[in-house]
């Protein structure tokens, strides 16, 4: 039977979505970055990395058979990029979020991975310190942006008001 908690209380709705963990496909082409990665993850017992993949066709292939809770999707990618990969699996995965991870900060760029349906954007730099608080607030149903990205879309939407 399930584990109870407190006086004789069934778990709450949270723990036991905690205790199945979050299945992760990742999707780059760099292999070294992409064992960075996996290496970091697969220390949090919430994460269970259920497939890489190094190709864009490969990314949606893989995520129609594994069915990810979440993908970590990188913006360049040979075959299609990472935006249209989000488009396709989005349009086939039911359920499925995606965390953009890309070294690529400039803002059309984060604005249409984000336009493509993605559920947050993390720079390659900022990884270490924004990664799993990304999957945290993705896997909640919010959107996250990387910090420094955030502070870079201010920067410029303030000088453009004072241009105005």
């Amino acid at each position: 039977m399930g584990r109870r908690t407190g006086r004789g209380k069934p778990p709450t709705v949270e723990l036991a979505i905690a205790s199945v963990g979050i299945r992760i496909l990742v999707v780059d082409d760099h292999e070294p970055w992409r064992s960075l990665v996996v290496s970091e993850l697969v220390k949090d017992p919430e994460c269970e990395i259920v497939g890489q993949v190094a190709d864009g066709l490969e990314a949606v292939d893989a995520a129609a058979r594994l069915t990810p809770d979440l993908i970590l999707l990188d913006i360049g990618l040979p075959s299609i990029n990472g935006t249209e990969v989000a488009r396709r699996v989005l349009a086939t995965v039911s359920g499925v979020r995606i965390l953009f991870l890309s070294a690529h900060k400039e803002a059309d760029i984060v604005k249409a991975a984000l336009a493509a349906g993605g559920h947050g954007y993390v720079l390659k730099s900022q990884a270490g310190d924004d990664l799993l608080a990304a999957i945290e607030m993705i896997m909640q149903g919010r959107t996250f942006v990387s910090s420094r990205l955030a502070t870079e879309s201010r920067s410029t939407t303030s000088a453009s008001r004072a241009k105005l």
